[in-house]
């Protein structure tokens, strides 16, 4: 895309170039033309003026045509240059001087719109006031004249002031064009990379959805998989106890039933948030919402201290999730029957503690399963750490840091 703006730019300007030069040789033409008028009927010595005017004119409109046209580099149009100032001098000396310094103006409007730098303007159009008034002097010599430099200054003060002028407008205009057509490609260039800045930016965000919700069909497959299977396992451990301890199947029927509604909450919420709405309750209100939803229909008590914290929406999962875990895991494992769930506020950090009164194990004997070791993988994602702490017959405790503004924990700014 910027390569075809370029090739645009130059093209624009290419064709500028182009009909300035048929302007400048047209104009060229047609003071030469007035000239050779002008003169038609002088003679020197002996010798009417127009066999050597005419020439001249003719010369200095050809190799001003093959200069603009054919040649392209400026070291080579240096002789061209050498060449208008020796045609000049002769048609100073063989004419009036009249229209001289239009000749001048044209042929330097032709080098000011070919160069690119201010700098290569200045010197050509200093030189070009000095070899005018040089060109003045000799032709005067030729004639006769006796040098007098305020005189010439005089004589040719109107020129002068033609030549400062055109060079002041002249260049003024080209250095303005030549911004405003630099503006006007910074501008084109600007327009199409917010273009594509846009369209990256609805790539990357479609691509953030599916990520996101390859994320959530991942937690599908393996939470609710997880939680059903281990109801199955609970409620076919019960089946085969239930005659002869009532109370055991009863505990294992129990801790089916949590882990079942436990399963149906994350699947309503993947579900939900696959289907595009962001519309969910806080932290608090979740966590509290599901220690109830554990106490409904049961016989275990989960005594809850949560800070009001704002997170966003993966932790606020992450931890919903962690908390049906833990109060699962008590049930199932341990034979838990009351949790002390608490979440606080510390610093830039949120501390999650879940204990319960199960009957535990040595510590060195504790394996992390899928529940334990997937949840500590998704701590670790997510910049925080995770502990767990057991001790026989003293229950199972989980403890918790996550980052709440994204940094890893323990990690300096």
């Amino acid at each position: 895309m910027a390569t075809d703006r370029f090739e645009k730019l130059i093209s624009r300007r290419g064709l500028i170039v182009r009909v300035s030069r048929w302007l400048v040789l047209t104009v060229l033409t047609l003071i030469g033309i007035i000239v050779v008028a002008n003169n038609w009927e002088d003679s020197y010595l002996g010798f009417p003026a127009w066999y050597i005017v005419l020439p001249a004119v003719v010369m200095l409109i050809g190799e001003n045509a093959v200069k603009m046209w054919a040649v392209k580099k400026y070291s080579h149009k240096i002789p061209f240059y050498a060449l208008d100032i020796l045609l000049l001098l002769f048609i100073t000396i063989f004419t009036d001087g009249s229209l001289i310094s239009t000749f001048y103006i044209v042929i330097l409007s032709e080098f000011y719109i070919g160069q690119e730098y201010l700098s290569g303007s200045i010197a050509m159009g200093a030189s070009s006031i000095g070899i005018y008034l040089i060109t003045l002097v000799v032709s005067g010599y030729f004639r006769g004249d006796t040098f007098n430099l305020m005189s010439l200054l005089s004589g040719a003060f109107n020129d002068l002031i033609l030549l400062v002028l055109h060079f002041l407008v002249f260049n003024f205009t080209i250095q303005i064009w030549r911004k405003n057509r630099e503006l006007d490609a910074a501008m084109e260039e600007l327009s199409e990379s917010n273009k594509e800045l846009r369209r990256l930016n609805e790539e990357n965000r479609a691509l953030a959805v599916l990520e996101e919700r390859q994320r959530i069909a991942k937690d599908i497959h393996d939470t609710a998989g997880h939680s059903i299977t281990t109801v199955i396992m609970q409620t076919e451990a019960a089946k085969l106890v239930i005659d002869r301890d009532p109370e055991d199947a009863k505990h294992k029927i129990t801790a089916a039933n949590l882990q079942a509604r436990h399963a149906l909450e994350e699947l309503r919420e993947s579900v939900h948030l696959l289907s595009g709405s962001t519309e969910h309750m806080t932290a608090k209100e979740s966590l509290l919402a599901i220690a109830r939803e554990s106490m409904e229909g049961t016989e275990i008590t989960v005594r809850c201290a949560v800070d009001d914290v704002e997170l966003d929406e993966p932790r606020r999962r992450f931890l919903c999730n962690t908390l049906k875990e833990g109060i699962s895991n008590g049930l199932r494992h341990g034979g838990a029957t009351a949790f002390l769930f608490e979440l606080r506020r510390e610093g830039d950090e949120v501390c999650f503690d879940l204990s319960d009164n199960g009957c535990g194990m040595a510590q060195e004997e504790l394996r992390e399963g899928f529940g334990l070791s997937g949840m500590r993988t998704r701590a670790e994602s997510l910049g925080g750490r995770v502990e767990f702490v057991t001790e026989k017959d003293e229950g199972f405790e989980i403890h918790m840091t996550l980052p709440i503004d994204g940094k890893r924990t323990g990690e300096e700014s």
